[in-house]
């Protein structure tokens, strides 16, 4: 059984049908949590594989490239946590000009029916789908008659009386309330990559950083107190910065992450790096000097604060290394969030797939 596929055309993939579930699973929160899993649910029920359904781009980074939106979840990441959280199989479809001016019918008639032969269909609350979002609920419904397929919608998912969505979860973010984000997420916001070479400045002004660099607009911008994972047995106490580094003309997104009292080689080393609080926002400093000693005061209270918040993911549950140099979280159904350096999902296709029961510090 394929378990991972990107076009909407190309043959029958499951003959025998399957149970589908769609979104942009952006950020893989508790709602997308309780979709695709109420989906998987129904698939062991009718005895066929779970299909999560996504696209890649995201439609709005699509329609919007100059100003794409902050994406909380890239490719790789949402990959594995769909299959995290039980799904057989994972459609990340390619969402360029043609599916753009897809109707919704077309789209029905060429991916679920003819090439997943869809039994169930399942979206969250004000899903939309199809040319100018004319697909909604009604519509899905309609066409399942025609077709023979089921439709449903899952409710809103809400804790503590709050509506969960990626929306919120970005503000959250942004705020620096990673307590709270982290809730909603169902687990604590981490972002993964693997470390490059930079130029090697903060080494020189003694405070060597391992560099991950991403694609996609981060929803993140500032100072933090982070751990890193990936390094060690335990979680490494670090400072990090998430930015464009405007003293030194910086111009691409760039995570630097300085790991306190480490010496060592991590170039093209995959690692993990969880926020725990944001110290402050991004700022020009008048040069080099004025920098170097915010940096000093940047470590100390990174130091103070992680001294009395340990790492969230506890040891015996944190992101263990894979032959592909990917992660995959031991607990199942609880994915870790980050947005994985490796979004060129065709170049860098799944490695030992989970069994399914249908088939440099510088």
């Amino acid at each position: 059984m394929s378990r991972l596929f990107r076009d909407v055309e190309g043959g029958t993939l499951f003959p025998h049908g399957s149970v589908v579930c769609i979104g942009a699973f952006d950020g893989l929160h508790l709602g997308h949590r309780a979709l695709v899993q109420h989906a998987v649910d129904r698939a062991r029920t009718l005895g066929v594989p779970a299909v999560a359904l996504s696209f890649e781009p995201l439609p709005r980074e699509f329609f919007a490239p100059a100003a794409p939106p902050p994406r909380l979840t890239l490719a790789r990441a949402k990959i594995e946590g769909l299959l995290g959280f039980g799904a057989d199989s994972v459609g990340l479809i390619r969402f360029d000009g043609r599916l753009s001016a897809m109707p919704a019918e077309d789209f029905v008639r060429l991916a679920l029916v003819g090439r997943l032969c869809a039994r169930e269909v399942w979206i969250g609350p004000e899903f939309r789908f199809g040319h100018r979002r004319g697909g909604d609920i009604a519509l899905l419904r309609s066409l399942g008659d025609q077709h023979g397929f089921a439709a449903g919608e899952i409710a809103p998912v809400h804790l503590h009386g709050e509506r969960i969505s990626a929306t919120r979860i970005r503000e959250l973010l942004v705020a620096g309330e990673f307590a709270h984000a982290a809730d909603l997420l169902g687990r604590p916001y981490a972002i993964g990559g693997r470390v490059v070479r930079g130029k090697q400045l903060g080494r020189t002004l003694g405070y060597p950083t391992a560099n991950l660099r991403f694609s996609r607009t981060p929803a993140l911008s500032g100072i933090y107190a982070t751990w890193v994972h990936g390094v060690a047995a335990q979680p490494w106490p670090s400072v990090s910065s998430f930015g464009t580094r405007p003293t030194v003309a910086g111009v691409e997104p760039l995570l630097e992450a300085h790991l306190f009292d480490f010496q060592g080689d991590l170039y093209g080393r995959h690692l993990e790096v969880e926020f725990v609080a944001k110290l402050r926002d991004e700022e020009k400093f008048d040069g080099l000097q004025a920098l170097t000693v915010q940096m000093h005061r940047d470590a100390e209270q990174a130091r103070a604060v992680l001294a009395t918040r340990p790492s969230r993911l506890p040891a015996a549950d944190q992101d263990v290394a894979r032959s592909d140099g990917s992660f995959m979280d031991g607990r199942r159904g609880s994915p870790s969030q980050r947005a994985s350096d490796a979004d060129a999902v065709d170049a860098t296709p799944l490695q030992n797939p989970r069994t399914s029961p249908h088939a440099a510090q510088r």
